[in-house]
């Protein structure tokens, strides 16, 4: 019996003298190739392909995928395409099936997770990895059982939570061109040729910015630093000042990307780049000139970093390692260890973004750190890292990190070794020291732990050092039958705690550590917890009521800006800044502030400014908690910012169009105006975020790498919002005056030039209620009724969702202005 023809359906479906699509022939083999392709027909959608027997399996899915867990995405089943259509960009005739703009939005490879197969298609649940450019690791396909007389085969797309899983939104909003040609669905639409284009970054000189940029490793390689270290404690400390990190159980390193390629080295230095070639290799794909990145080479073992399996890796040569960074520390020429924590993680974030699946960006969370050492704990993992969210980076060990671990584990010399009697096995105890008062101390022995590779290795190596007389002083109890060894290797032993004498107790072997030198090896005791912070800015008249009509006082907005001082800090440090002070309240006198008078204390800084009549004036800026604070004892509520960093106040590294609805305007009118600015951004290849403005409006926000100065950023403002006043006039105004918003939003270009403020994320607005300013998604958009949907009271709240998926990612984008 002839079997039916698969592609018959899509042949029947396409005139192919009108269209460029191809003819659907089956094709020969057994590959695993994916793709997606964006496709604005008559609704956009992105079709989803997996290749199964000689043809793509299609799923139209209506809103992309996502990358978040809990967002399951609702995939048509369509006609089965022929292997060559995983090629095909271009646009469909309009009155064709299917007529539009394609884009070829992600391609790569596909596989079943172990255990399953394709064939479970079949039974309507799919459990499958990608390999793509866009989208990786595991995801879900399952079909839903039809409604009634449904004829339409309705499936559910989902992503597993995994290292890849992350914000709704991120995959649609960001993924803006073609991985193929570079093209935009406008450019598509207009048939513009392609042309590969390099990923936008920032200019390598930003003194010439019409120069070259170097990208992956063109610039002068960063040297070795020490990196920072972890002070133990044994509890977890408290505060939102705090971000806490899962404690990685490897290899410390640092990878540095310059000139003459990628290098890893260890923690003291070595380089051992030959060790960890894969992790090399993954690194120099990252769209850099220049970086030097601070992290954890790590191995896997049914699901979880392992040390054990790490050091067979490395012994055997094989294996798959991976690297979880958590700290940038220069980046493009640009040494950012001044800058706080938590501004380093979110670059961080940004140039991992789409990495090399072998690099992992180690997420963390603001405040709740015992939950999260809980959790570690419960989980079996080795514990948390705790980092001062505001602190700089320093090069030895502090207590702006601190390690707090589910068991005690640390490293000891080994000084020599017991002879088993037991048959076949010729180890029975390591004797242990650690460096103390400039001399070895003996601290114990351990008797567990040993497998019969391991023992056989260490037997090896201890065999090449043998000595005849101990290394330390070492009780004659434990030193019967004892064979000696030269102080060199060094051993990660687990233990429950220090005996009276400053041995260990109950311990157990886990692994030699080749990455720390013998001579380095102290006892690691536990530290007091480190004091609660103590702000040395007072706020006087903490009592006085600034909101009137919901009883918040001077000292409640103190507090609110101590709180979100790690999440407001990435947006406002470091930018020349304006204040709204209402020293009696905001309900009194109001006043805007933008130079310094010198009355604001030590904390608030200036940057001299050039202003337009030739004059120098010193304009405000704050790189910390204190420095806010000392804003807020000066009568201040709201922070508006510029587009520019006080380090290049003339190349502004974001747009923001204010939309500015006519009083009576409903709130779902404005969230239309800023979709309807995002899709026209996105047809240009800018990705945007929404911010609620804790007014009547939204801004719409355009990270930008800091390339263009200000004259062209405003004629790009200028001309884009002009643009859409003209293709809308009902809708939209460009223009400033009152009279011309009636029934219309005003598209408020103007914040992007020289000067220009705009109010920041999570600042208080001088309004009833004292509602604040707060990132969202476009998802989250969808659903808000208002632009004051949080206020001061909500800070806790606000630092949750500012570590969740939902926001994972927001207002960052490696994107430049393109032609317009």
């Amino acid at each position: 019996m002839t079997k039916p023809d698969p592609l018959a359906r899509y042949n029947a479906k396409r005139d192919f003298a009108k269209t460029a699509e191809p003819r659907g022939e089956i094709a020969k083999g057994e590959g695993r190739t994916f793709m997606v392709q964006k496709h604005d027909a008559t609704r956009l959608h992105w079709d989803f392909r997996l290749e199964v027997d000689g043809v793509l399996k299609s799923w139209a899915v209506t809103r992309g995928p996502s990358l978040d867990p809990g967002e399951k995405r609702l995939a048509v089943r369509t006609e089965d395409h022929p292997m060559s259509y995983a090629t095909f960009e271009g646009t469909i005739p309009k009155g064709e099936y299917g007529g539009g703009t394609v884009m070829l939005w992600d391609r790569g490879t596909w596989a079943p997770v172990p255990g399953k197969s394709a064939k479970d298609l079949d039974k309507g649940h799919l459990h499958f990895t990608l390999e793509g450019e866009r989208m990786k690791g595991e995801w879900l396909l399952i079909r839903l059982k039809p409604r009634g007389k449904e004829k339409r085969e309705n499936w559910l797309l989902r992503k597993i939570d995994d290292g890849y899983a992350g914000a709704t939104d991120t995959l649609v909003e960001t993924g803006l061109t073609s991985v193929a040609t570079g093209r935009t669905m406008q450019e598509i639409a207009e048939g513009k040729k392609p042309s590969p284009r390099r990923r936008p970054g920032p200019p390598s000189d930003r003194a010439n910015p019409s120069a070259p940029r170097p990208r992956r490793g063109d610039a002068k390689r960063p040297a070795f630093r020490p990196p920072q270290l972890a002070t133990l404690v044994d509890t977890v400390p408290a505060g939102n000042g705090w971000l806490h990190e899962m404690k990685y159980d490897g290899y410390r390193a640092l990878v540095a990307i310059g000139e003459g390629g990628p290098r890893v080295y260890t923690r003291s230095g070595l380089d051992w780049t030959d060790k960890f070639t894969g992790i090399a290799e993954a690194a120099a794909t990252l769209p850099a000139a220049s970086a030097l990145i601070d992290g954890e080479v790590v191995a896997f073992k049914q699901g979880k970093p392992d040390f054990s399996t790490l050091q067979d890796a490395l012994s055997n040569g094989s294996g798959d390692l991976a690297f979880f960074a958590f700290d940038l520390l220069e980046h493009d020429g640009e040494d950012l260890t001044d800058l706080p924590q938590i501004e380093r993680k979110e670059r961080l974030r940004t140039l991992l973004d789409g990495a090399d699946s072998r690099l992992l960006f180690s997420e963390h969370v603001l405040g709740a750190g015992e939950k999260l050492f809980e959790a570690m704990c419960r989980e079996g993992h080795e514990g948390v890292i705790s980092k001062r969210a505001d602190a700089p980076y320093r090069c030895k060990r502090t207590k702006g990190w601190l390690k707090i671990k589910c068991t005690r584990r640390q490293e000891f010399v080994i000084l020599g070794w017991l002879p088993s009697s037991a048959s076949g096995r010729g180890l029975k105890s390591v004797l242990l020291g650690v460096h103390e008062g400039g001399a070895l101390r003996y601290a114990g022995k351990v008797g567990t732990g040993f497998n019969a590779t391991n023992s056989a290795d260490l037997m090896d190596k201890l065999a090449r050092i043998e000595r005849k007389t101990p290394p330390a002083d070492v009780p004659k109890v434990a030193a019967r039958g004892a064979q000696w060894v030269t102080p060199k290797l060094v051993a990660e032993v687990a233990f429950a705690e220090f005996t009276a004498e400053n041995v260990v107790r109950h311990a157990s072997f886990i692994a030699l550590r080749d990455d720390k030198p013998a001579a380095e090896i102290v006892p690691e005791r536990v530290a007091p917890p480190p004091p609660a912070s103590q702000s040395d800015v007072k706020i006087s008249s903490r009592d006085r009521v600034i909101f009137p009509d919901s009883k918040i006082t001077k000292g409640d907005l103190a507090d609110y800006y101590a709180a979100v001082a790690p999440i407001l800090l990435p947006w406002l440090a470091h930018r020349p800044i304006s204040l709204v002070r209402c020293p009696q309240g905001r309900a009194k006198q109001c006043f805007f502030q933008k130079h310094d008078a010198g009355s604001f204390g030590a904390h608030v800084h200036h940057v001299d400014i050039r202003e337009k009549d030739g004059s120098i004036e010193p304009y405000l800026w704050v790189d910390d908690a204190d420095g806010v604070r000392a804003c807020v004892q000066m009568g201040t509520i709201e922070f508006h910012g510029w587009g520019s960093r006080v380090e290049d106040v003339e190349r502004p590294d974001r747009l923001v169009f204010d939309l500015d609805p006519d009083e009576g305007l409903d709130f779902a009118r404005v969230k239309t105006a800023a979709e309807d600015l995002k899709q026209h951004l996105a047809d240009m290849g800018l990705t945007s975020f929404p911010m609620l403005t804790g007014g009547k409006g939204v801004h719409v926000i355009v990270p930008l790498t800091p390339q263009a100065e200000w004259p062209a950023a405003k004629s790009f403002a200028d001309r884009f919002a002009r643009a859409l006043a003209q293709a809308e006039p009902d809708r939209f105004t460009a223009n400033l005056k009152k009279a011309e918003r009636k029934g219309r939003i005003f598209i408020d270009y103007l914040r992007n030039q020289r000067g220009s403020t705009a109010v920041m994320p999570y600042v208080a607005r001088a309004r009833p209620g004292a509602p604040v300013s707060a990132p969202v998604s476009w998802s989250e958009l969808r659903d808000a009724d208002s632009a004051q949907l949080f206020s001061v009271r909500d800070a806790a709240l606000l630092l949750e969702r500012a570590t969740g998926r939902a926001l994972a990612g927001w207002g960052q984008a490696d994107q430049v202005l393109p032609d317009l």
